[in-house]
């Protein structure tokens, strides 16, 4: 079975990004990818220079046909079910839901996260008309009558305060949350409704939503919005390798180096949070630069 020198799981702007710098280094590497990344239900990313306002699918596309130029680079679209340490040889072996093996002197971790929310019809809106990060969305819902769904008072608040740049057109939605006197107060001097009835449907039509139905009768006209998500890893693969996590779920890295030797994470995967294309692709780039010298000085 021929050995790589490095094996990137997930394909999204951190692990593509990891991938070009490496295989400009010239290294033997192999990506996997199942086409579940986060952002795949997004119409466009914006924030990335040379690239705003650009679809997911169309940036994932580009990046990909670059990597045809590098002959040490393949790619997979399988799913790694499996990672594990072979310590006899030394060797990352991984297994893919296809029962194929692969072997690797290094790992890089870079899966990302996905979304969860408390309210399940959200994800009908998600992407299209409800977003998490006014940084990558908040141009395009400028000026709008919005909604802001948060439950918990310090994430309303920060994302309230956030969003009134790009729109003064304000309602907040705590789905069933009551909010302290000290915040109702600052929001009504910013004319900023507040309703804490639960929610009890969406309304709206191909991804756009157009009112918030609540259970006390009250139907909200809206026309775009902003949401709380909670996130987490779709894997264990950190765990099964042993990577120090803290307390807050963040893995534990240095350079791109996590504490188990030979594994590396980059991008949304490290810190279990949101973070911009640029960023993810910069992350990458920052774990290859660490993976290609600890290549290069244990062979040197």
């Amino acid at each position: 079975m021929e050995k790589l020198d490095c094996i990137v799981i997930g394909a999204g702007p951190a692990g593509l990004s990891a991938a070009l710098t490496l295989g400009r280094a010239r290294r033997k590497i192999a990506i996997f990818d199942n086409g579940k990344n986060r952002n795949r239900v997004t119409r466009e990313s914006n924030g990335f220079l040379t690239r705003d306002g650009i679809k997911p699918q169309v940036f994932k596309e580009i990046a990909m046909k670059e990597l045809e130029s590098y002959p040490s680079v393949s790619i997979s679209n399988e799913t790694v079910i499996q990672v594990k340490k072979e310590e006899q040889k030394d060797l990352f072996l991984i297994k893919t839901s296809n029962n194929h093996f692969y072997f690797a002197e290094r790992i890089l971790l870079a899966t990302g996260i996905q979304e969860e929310f408390s309210f399940s019809q959200i994800k009908q809106y998600y992407g299209k008309s409800l977003f998490s990060c006014p940084y990558c969305d908040g141009w395009e819902q400028r000026d709008k009558p919005l909604a802001i769904i948060a439950e918990a008072e310090k994430h309303m608040i920060h994302l309230t305060k956030l969003v009134y740049n790009w729109s003064k057109d304000l309602i907040v939605f705590t789905n069933g949350h009551q909010l302290s006197n000290n915040v109702r107060n600052d929001f009504a001097r910013k004319e900023i409704k507040i309703y804490t009835t639960r929610i009890k449907n969406l309304h709206g039509d191909n991804g756009n939503i157009k009112s918030i139905e609540l259970e006390s009768g009250d139907n909200i006209l809206r026309s775009g919005g902003f949401v709380v998500p909670s996130f987490y890893r779709p894997n264990q693969f950190a765990e099964q390798l042993n990577c120090q996590i803290n307390e807050n779920k963040r893995i534990i890295t240095d350079g791109g180096r996590s504490t188990t030797n030979g594994v590396y994470i980059a991008g949304e995967t490290e810190t279990v949070g949101p973070s911009s294309l640029m960023m993810a692709a910069a992350d990458g780039n920052k774990a290859a630069f660490s993976i290609n010298m600890d290549i290069t000085l244990d062979r040197f």
